[in-house]
């Protein structure tokens, strides 16, 4: 009798489809970023890969991911336990390209979200997350529609999603391109959503969460 094959983990056959999609008409080199978590019970939906990830390295390898490694640091999450531990998704898997006024990176178009849309709820049904932890306007505003950062940052909401019901915690985009990072009482409300990413995950990985100096 052949031998049995090993059943294909759902998450890993997720994983090779998207590193293959080329749906979008982006500049050539320009691959999708895909996280390498195993079995994970908490995802971080970004906005979209920088210049540095897009030839299709890690997420979160440039600028704005430094200053966030810094803020989960304060959470006590270390770099290496999120890379392992959380499924690091976004609105858009691509680089989109610098902004054309020559101040950071450019938007995703409505369109390039919708065209990305099915992987994220994919990995929603897949994972089925216990926790989400939501970088940026666009991705809030993928979950919660129209709201002030203001309004939501400090806080913890449940969403409906795909793959259910999760408990969602807000955090600004890291990039330094954010006005927001320099406005007055922002690290209040960081520090305040950074206490409740650090109960919750602990929370949900058991104790897993380490802090970090």
């Amino acid at each position: 009798m052949p031998a049995k094959r090993a059943p294909i983990d759902p998450l890993d056959a997720h994983r090779a489809s998207l590193a293959g999609c080329r749906t979008c008409a982006l500049a050539s080199g320009i691959v999708p970023i895909v996280s390498g978590a195993r079995d994970p019970r908490v995802m971080l939906v970004g906005q979209a890969p920088g210049k540095v990830e897009s030839g299709g390295g890690q997420p979160f390898a440039g600028r704005a991911g430094a200053t966030l490694w810094k803020w989960l640091g304060r959470a006590g999450i270390s770099e290496a336990e999120a890379r392992e531990r959380i499924y690091i998704a976004a609105v858009t898997r691509c680089f989109p390209g610098p902004h054309p006024g020559g101040r950071g990176d450019r938007v995703p178009t409505p369109r390039e979200r919708e065209q990305c849309r099915a992987w994220l709820d994919d990995e929603l049904r897949i994972i089925r997350p216990r926790l989400l932890v939501l970088v940026g306007k666009l991705a809030i505003e993928s979950f919660l529609g129209a709201v002030s950062l203001d309004g939501v940052v400090g806080r913890e909401l449940t969403v409906t999603h795909e793959g259910g019901e999760s408990l969602a915690i807000p955090l600004p985009h890291p990039s330094g391109a954010s006005s927001r990072i320099h406005q007055a009482g922002h690290d209040a409300l960081l520090s305040r959503a950074l206490d409740l990413l650090r109960a919750r995950y602990q929370e949900v990985e058991g104790g897993a969460g380490r802090r970090v100096a």
